[in-house]
């Protein structure tokens, strides 16, 4: 029998899989409706299999709490159409409401992902939703956190997934401030929640960086050091024209750099990486870094960030919360934004369709 566009939406909106699987599935089946149904669902575990080495790095985040006690999930579709299924943010909410009742933690590499899905079918509904929905899917992590009060905020239709737990009070006045700070981590992404828990190998690491991304841009650097620098490249180093346009402008040097080549400004580089030893020991060069790192610590350190409600454009997140109630105190957050960290695939997504209208 002749399948129509009505039954195919239908069987489409019924599953959520794919609208050629849909068609197939009902021309098998002379158009029954439940028949079309168990043959999307008896081919699950080979669609799984078929798509296990397919990229899924869109989705959601979707996030439980039971007031003292909360869970973010990330779990990954290879579309954002997919993403934005109702079927498909039910089963992610599912998922993060058997992660709130399991006494698994999680972490933010994965930890516990297998032991939670082998509780209460999940791993059996996974390898369902890849059949009906048609795409590859993947629950890649959750995490859970503990303390009086704990709140969650999704960002972007989930795009974002924020818990924080907080201790020393649990009305509704520090319930509040508790979201306002989720929205908080959510825009700002802070790493730590105060200066005092980066560790000490972190913040060597940080002033490695910074040292040599300030070597690296040398117009940046303290005039001093500057100066010393051109002198050795003005001296064999440069090119005859980069030399002369250095003695045209060098009565202002605040626009040197804008007439300086490329390989100009490579070389004067080179010769900064060559002086490292020289120039870290300037007193003056260690300022300029130093205030570098505490402009850097201030901007991934939660409580030392500038509160983005702030009235005075100048109010730490940490003077909110004492704002609201003294004891109110940041215990631990996770933010889960989805994809990050994985590879993602380019499509063209008309190119896609095109395809899929000549099967």
């Amino acid at each position: 029998m002749a399948i129509t566009a009505a039954q195919v939406k239908e069987l489409r909106e019924l599953t959520g899989a794919g609208m050629m699987d849909c068609k197939k599935a009902l021309a098998e089946t002379d158009g029954n409706m439940e028949a079309a149904v168990d043959v999307l669902r008896k081919s699950g575990a080979v669609k799984a299999e078929k798509k296990a080495s397919r990229i899924a790095a869109e989705g959601i985040c979707r996030a439980a709490v039971n007031g003292t006690t909360g869970v973010v999930v990330e779990v990954n579709s290879e579309t954002d159409f997919v993403a934005k299924n109702e079927i498909f943010q039910t089963f992610v909410q599912q998922i993060a409401d058997q992660a709130l009742a399991s006494s698994l933690v999680g972490g933010k590499d994965g930890e516990d992902v297998e032991a939670l899905l082998g509780e209460n079918g999940l791993k059996e509904a996974l390898v369902d939703k890849t059949a009906t929905i048609g795409e590859k899917l993947s629950f890649r992590r959750f995490q859970k956190l503990s303390g009086d009060v704990v709140v969650d905020y999704l960002h972007g239709n989930g795009r974002i997934g924020v818990i924080v737990a907080g201790n020393g009070a649990s009305d509704d006045a520090a319930k509040e401030a508790l979201k306002n700070v989720a929205m908080q981590i959510a825009a700002m992404n802070p790493q730590y929640i105060s200066r005092a828990d980066i560790s000490a190998d972190a913040m060597a690491k940080l002033k490695e960086i910074t040292v040599d991304s300030a070597l690296n841009a040398p117009d940046t650097l303290p005039k001093p050091i500057l100066n010393k620098l051109i002198a050795k490249a003005v001296d064999g180093v440069w090119s005859a024209e980069d030399v002369a346009i250095y003695e045209e402008k060098k009565s202002n040097m605040n626009f040197l750099f804008n007439f300086l080549s490329k390989e100009a400004k490579a070389q004067l580089a080179e010769l900064a990486i060559a002086d490292k030893d020289v120039i870290v020991a300037d007193k003056i060069f260690n300022g300029l870094v130093e205030g570098r790192i505490s402009k850097q610590v201030k901007e991934i350190s939660l409580l030392d960030q500038v509160y983005v409600k702030a009235e005075d454009g100048k109010q730490t997140v940490a003077k909110y919360l004492e704002s609201v109630n003294k004891d109110l105190k940041i215990a631990s957050f996770v933010r889960f934004e989805v994809g990050e960290g994985m590879e993602k695939k380019n499509e063209d997504f008309a190119a896609e369709v095109a395809k899929q209208m000549n099967v």
